[in-house]
């Protein structure tokens, strides 16, 4: 994959990932409804330390294996798979009007009317946030399946172009995160909407063909190359 490839797919399929419902999307609308917008960026930085950490930890421990075509080739194919499925439902959903943001978390209306976050917080509350994020990221069992799928995916094919290649999956990755985690802060503390259900659910469809198309490729990476 050329390095542009890269990080814009790696960038689509983590805001994919980002706005889906989950412990690190609830963590954020509440923290920023108390904190501010300051919250959305530190808890994203905070995920991002944590993935950092990982590629580095699996590049050191793993680069002679995944290097290996047998390995490489059938990461591709369970990745693949994973991403048609996680694609076909995230587009049926969203279709379907499954998918609302309301749905987000329970009282996120609320907390986006209310607005309550403008509290100037201190070098120690901001600490604490960053290590929010870490842990709510390490907790969630989806993250653990979205890395040990398509992350590896992307990690295994990213080596080829070595360190640039990685820092260029890494790069498209962790900017989706910040993208979406701030705009859903900047949402809730200013008091203000910057989505309805139709674009919301519109996002969605679009990642979600976006998804199962990546993942045919993926698919045909690992069965004829």
């Amino acid at each position: 994959m050329e390095l542009y490839t890269i990080f814009t797919t790696a960038f689509v399929v983590g805001l994919s990932g980002a706005m889906a419902p989950g412990p690190l999307l609830t963590v954020t609308i509440g923290e920023s409804a108390r904190r501010g917008f300051i919250a959305g960026p530190l808890i994203s930085i905070g995920h991002a330390v944590l993935e950092l950490f990982l590629i580095i930890a699996i590049v050191a421990g793993l680069s002679v294996v995944l290097t290996a075509t047998i390995v490489s080739h059938t990461i591709a194919v369970l990745g693949g798979a994973f991403l048609i499925y996680m694609g076909a439902v995230m587009a049926k959903d969203a279709l379907a009007g499954k998918i609302t943001l309301a749905a987000l978390q329970p009282g996120v209306k609320e907390a986006v009317a209310r607005g309550e976050g403008k509290k100037v917080i201190a070098g120690k509350e901001m600490t604490r946030l960053v290590i929010t994020g870490i842990l709510t990221s390490i907790s969630n069992p989806f993250w653990t399946l979205w890395w040990a799928t398509i992350g590896l995916v992307y990690i295994t094919m990213s080596m080829k172009s070595g360190c640039i290649g990685l820092a260029s999956f890494y790069t498209g990755h962790i900017l989706s995160d910040f993208t979406w985690y701030c705009l859903i802060a900047a949402a809730v503390a200013g008091g203000r909407r910057f989505l309805n259900d139709s674009i919301y659910r519109g996002i969605m469809a679009v990642c979600g063909v976006f998804l199962v198309g990546l993942g045919g490729y993926f698919l045909y990476y690992g069965l004829f190359t």
